[in-house]
């Protein structure tokens, strides 16, 4: 399947109004991509698969990351077809109409608390594990900087992700050629497991891939420069598919399916010696810093859109809005209510059906009624009726299956 794009005369009256101040170069652009994506995703993902196994996994990982790229460039089109800045919500809404924002908007909401959450209770047990702090002292030294990069805006986050995920995948290198000069890894790992348990894993890894919110963020950023965007987003897929794949294949290959923790970067570091443990864990606080950053911008963004809210201009509204973005994951992370895994669980199952749907209706909408004739679309074979077809099936299936895994009538996986 090609991601070819073709390219449009554009309008220069409509990219002078879409400019705006806050410009990305290609690689703050692309290191958004990777920073979101790379979360507690990757933390998790070994974990989620012990029962299924890496094969399944690695399966998974080529499919959803496929179909994410895609939708994701129907979000780009339908950015760049609009003079006005919105988010996905107020994308639906002026495409799809009222019940579409609020059921985008709903998607957006669940997933980021749930990955927020998730952040949460994961720094906590890190920063316990390296530091022998109480997991809520954890968490709030995690949240301070979080927080406050979140605050400073689309800028600060571009930049603080382009550092941050080039320290991330020097670490990766260097722990993944630990891995394999050890005597105990073994390759044949990768081999067992059992795929009647792989759609449960499907679930977990689509949160991996939840970029797709910050796509108009991203066409913020690129609005003097649209063709970047989507050149951005496939390079930034292409990075992430690697790292995903390459954590949970150092980890299983060394420790086997029966010994991993739900923070995977804990037992890495145990099994690779004491200089290892420190690494590791240090590239998971990193790992989830970025998304929290990706996430939570995302959706900051969202709540101004949905509720007409000048949180650039206004800093009481920007305050008020990061007061609902930051608090309940904290409170949802030491409430008992929700574990690691399964807060990405939930947040997958509900986020990955709305996010299969509705950016064609936007996609639709947009070329329809869009404002203007945008300087990039989408090539015909990503727009194609049955490319839409597989992956509404593939992620209507997985959330059929979920359901009826809660009422114990298929296998959970955990």
């Amino acid at each position: 399947m090609s991601f070819e794009t073709s390219y449009l005369p554009a309008s220069n009256t409509a990219q002078r109004e879409r400019t705006r101040n806050k410009s990305l170069s290609f690689v703050e652009g692309v290191a958004m991509i990777v920073g979101t994506n790379i979360g507690a995703g990757v933390l998790s993902i070994a974990y989620a698969s012990r029962r299924a196994g890496f094969m399944p996994l690695l399966f998974w990982l080529v499919v959803v990351g496929v179909f994410t790229t895609i939708t994701m460039l129907y979000v780009a089109e339908s950015t760049l077809r609009t003079r006005s800045h919105l988010q996905l919500s107020g994308l639906a809404k002026r495409y799809v109409g009222n019940f579409g924002s609020w059921l985008m908007f709903s998607s957006v909401c669940v997933n980021s608390i749930g990955a927020l959450t998730a952040y949460m209770s994961g720094s906590g047990k890190l920063l316990q594990s390296l530091l022998g702090l109480s997991p809520s002292v954890g968490s709030l030294l995690f949240f301070l900087p979080a927080a406050g990069v979140l605050w400073l805006g689309l800028k600060a986050i571009g930049r603080s992700e382009k550092v941050i995920c080039a320290g991330m995948i020097l670490m990766l290198m260097l722990l993944f050629a630990a891995t394999f000069i050890q005597e105990k890894t073994q390759l044949a790992n990768l081999l067992n497991g059992d795929w009647l348990f792989m759609i449960p894993v499907f679930n977990v890894v689509v949160f991996c891939f939840s970029a797709q919110y910050i796509v108009p963020e991203m066409a913020r950023g690129f609005s003097d420069k649209p063709q970047q965007l989507p050149k951005a987003i496939i390079v930034g897929m292409v990075i992430t598919f690697v790292l995903l794949a390459a954590v949970p294949l150092s980890v299983i290959a060394l420790n086997g399916l029966a010994n991993i923790s739900e923070v995977a970067t804990i037992t890495w570091g145990e099994a690779l010696g004491q200089w290892a443990f420190f690494s590791a864990n240090i590239f998971a606080l990193l790992a989830m810093m970025s998304s929290y950053w990706g996430l939570g911008g995302s959706f900051l963004s969202n709540i101004g859109d949905r509720f007409n809210w000048d949180i650039e201009n206004l800093p009481w509204r920007r305050l008020l809005a990061m007061m609902i973005v930051v608090l309940p994951p904290f409170a949802l992370a030491y409430s008992g209510l929700v574990s690691f895994v399964n807060a990405l669980y939930i947040a997958g199952v509900f986020s990955g059906v709305v996010l299969s749907i509705m950016p064609m209706l936007i996609l639709k909408g947009a070329r329809v009624s869009g404002d203007t004739q945008p300087s990039w679309q989408c090539n015909r074979a990503i727009t194609h009726s049955s490319v839409k077809v597989i992956i509404i099936t593939i992620y209507l299936a997985s959330a059929i299956y979920a359901i009826a895994s809660l009422f114990n009538l298929l296998p959970s996986g955990w």
